[in-house]
């Protein structure tokens, strides 16, 4: 599985903020995620946190404003700054931010972060009239303009019991934005990939709809396997499992409003990998009132077909050449290999994953998948069994060797 932390060094800067103590489990997270990390504290951080907590779940020295002074170190800024793939400030100070804003480099933090050739990535943390300051807008504005991404700030309660914007976004959510960024310029850049996941709804009356046991768990990592690839992602989605940062989400219910999304999108898309579970029949007349019990009579269901979303891609793409690949799916309980050839050629795709969802552990539900790779030219590829992440990474690298740009 690809690891876009591996190899990286990342240098993370702490500020002085009540929000440090977060710093801590931030460093450890990047560090488990396989990344080097040099933490720098300002003075005032060391008030909040000690250097060695940092040293403790980064298995590195932390650095601090004596270093910059330490005889026995070279110029340290400036071997930090040109190693670094990011620089990140987490908490970012308003005091910080202004100074960064005028270039000021009065401690080792700010000539590192003057001294840095990567991306700087800076996640304000203060109180919410401090932030809302013109003073601290008009700083943030200044870093913008110069390509510095800000992160955040969150919304709730600060350490002065007020309410309001201003709060460090949490840990996690931080990594997922440095994973992003360390995804820009992957085999993918420039590109637009349309993921559908999930399994369509569609509804008997207000209360109750017709199903599958799709969770959407493949499209999401299909999603997410195109991220970390640097692809503009949309998905269109019909499971309510949190997004992986950085997608475009179109929620959707029915086929019928999966079709309209796909159809709206696939013109201005590079690849779509169709991996939602869209329902084949749909009631013909939904109830509009809760439907009741009629003593012991059977409720009989009229079931009409719903549109097929590939074969009107493939009609649209006859036209417009646009998307450039597309990959459908192909859940199957019996004939694997004869339904999934039918698919491929009938509805005009580059490639088909195909599945057995009969299996106790691939198909829907699970986090494994074991799958078939059948492609237009006639190549077959078995997979084993392994992870939908797994799954997912396979199939996008497929798509991203046979994209040239």
């Amino acid at each position: 599985m690809t690891n876009l932390f591996a190899d990286k060094h990342l240098i993370l800067g702490v500020t002085g903020s009540i929000a440090a103590y977060k710093a801590a489990d931030l460093a450890s997270r990047l560090t488990q995620a396989g990344a080097a990390v040099d933490v720098i504290l300002t003075e005032a951080a060391t008030r909040f946190v000690a250097p060695l907590t940092f040293g403790a779940v980064t298995g590195r020295p932390a650095r601090t404003d004596a270093d910059l002074w330490d005889a026995g170190q070279h110029v340290p800024h400036v071997a930090l700054g040109e190693q670094a793939d990011v620089v990140l400030i987490a908490p970012a100070t308003a005091d910080f931010i202004a100074k960064l804003a005028l270039g000021l480099a009065g401690d080792l933090l700010g000539v590192t972060a003057l001294a840095a050739r990567g991306p700087l990535l800076v996640a304000p943390a203060m109180d919410g009239g401090m932030y809302a300051h013109p003073a601290t807008q008009a700083n943030l504005a200044t870093l913008r303009a110069r390509g510095v991404q800000i992160l955040g700030p969150g919304r709730g309660r600060m350490a002065s019991g007020l309410i309001g914007e201003g709060r460090m976004l949490e840990p996690a959510e931080i990594v997922e934005r440095v994973r992003l960024r360390l995804a820009q310029g992957g085999p993918l850049r420039g590109r637009r990939v349309v993921v559908t996941a999930g399994g369509t709804q569609e509804p008997l009356d207000p209360v109750r709809y017709v199903t599958n046991r799709s969770s959407g768990k493949q499209g999401y990592a299909l999603a997410q396997a195109a991220l970390d690839r640097g692809a503009e992602v949309v998905l269109i989605s019909a499971s309510h499992t949190e997004p992986p940062l950085g997608a475009r989400v179109v929620p959707v219910g029915t086929a019928q409003e999966m079709l309209a999304a796909v159809m709206a999108e696939a013109p201005q898309a590079d690849v779509l990998l169709m991996a939602a579970a869209v329902a084949d029949y749909r009631p013909a007349d939904p109830a509009e009132q809760k439907l009741k019990k009629q003593g012991e009579a059977p409720l009989t269901l009229l079931l009409v077909q719903n549109p097929d979303i590939l074969k009107a891609v493939a009609a649209q793409r006859k036209e417009t050449r646009r998307p450039g690949l597309v990959v459908g799916f192909a859940a199957e309980t019996a004939g694997l290999l004869e339904h999934a050839r039918e698919k491929l050629e009938a509805k005009g795709l580059d490639l088909i994953v195909a599945n057995d969802v009969a299996a106790p552990d691939a198909g829907f539900e699970v986090d494994t998948n074991r799958v078939m790779l059948l492609d237009a030219g006639g190549g077959i590829e078995q997979l084993p069994l392994m992870s939908k992440a797994d799954v997912a990474e396979h199939v996008v690298d497929w798509v991203a060797a046979r994209l040239v740009h």
